[in-house]
C-alpha cells in the first residue's frame, strides 16, 4: 500500500517543529536548512504552508538527471536520490516544481524526503496535525469529503431551506 505525507496547510501554525525533527533524524543536528520539508511564510496574511516533495508519477527530477541518481522504489512509490550516484549537479532542484530538492554544499549532493522509510517523524511531532501520513488511495476520497462540505456550508449560508444535506 502506497502512502504519502498529505500537508493540510489550514492546521500549519508556522512552529516549524517539522524541519527540526527532520534535520535532527536525517542529519543528526537540528538545521532547518538541512531538513526535507521547509514552511513557507507568507508574512502579510500570516499563513505557513509546508512544502515537501510529493512523489509526483511523473517525477521531473528523474527524468532530468543525467546519472539516474534518482529512481522510484518499486513497493513504496517513494522517490529517492542515490547518493552514490548523485553528481550534485542541481538539475533536479531546478524541475521541480514544488522547490522539494535541497542541496549540501559541504557533501556536494542532493537531498529530498524520502519519508523516512514509512514512519515521517514530521508527521508524528506535528501538533496541530498539518502533517498526516495517509494511504494515497484515501486522499482523493478525503479532498471531495472536504470540499463537499465547504461547498454545503456555503449552500446553507445563501439557501438554508434548500441546503438539506447534513454532513458531519
Amino acid at each position: 500500500m502506497e502512502k504519502t505525507i498529505l500537508v493540510d496547510a489550514t492546521k500549519c501554525t508556522g512552529c516549524r517543529t517539522c524541519e527540526l525533527v527532520c534535520s535532527v533524524k536525517k542529519e543528526g543536528i537540528a538545521n532547518p536548512s538541512k531538513a526535507r520539508i521547509t514552511v513557507i511564510r507568507f508574512e502579510d496574511i500570516v499563513f505557513e504552508v509546508p512544502m515537501i516533495c510529493q512523489q509526483c508519477a511523473d517525477a521531473p527530477c528523474m527524468a532530468v538527471c543525467p546519472v539516474k541518481a534518482i529512481g522510484r522504489d518499486t513497493d513504496s512509490g517513494v522517490v529517492h536520490v542515490d547518493d552514490d550516484r548523485c553528481i550534485g549537479c542541481k538539475a533536479c532542484m531546478s524541475v521541480c516544481p514544488f522547490g522539494a530538492l535541497g542541496f549540501d554544499p559541504v557533501d556536494k549532493r542532493m537531498f529530498k524526503c524520502d519519508q523516512c522509510e514509512g514512519d515521517p517523524p514530521c508527521v508524528k511531532f506535528c501538533e496541530p496535525g498539518a502533517l498526516q501520513y495517509v494511504d494515497v488511495f484515501s486522499v482523493r476520497a478525503r479532498k471531495s469529503w472536504d470540499r463537499a462540505r465547504n461547498l454545503s456550508e456555503i449552500a446553507r449560508k445563501f439557501h438554508p431551506e434548500s441546503a438539506r444535506m447534513d454532513l458531519p
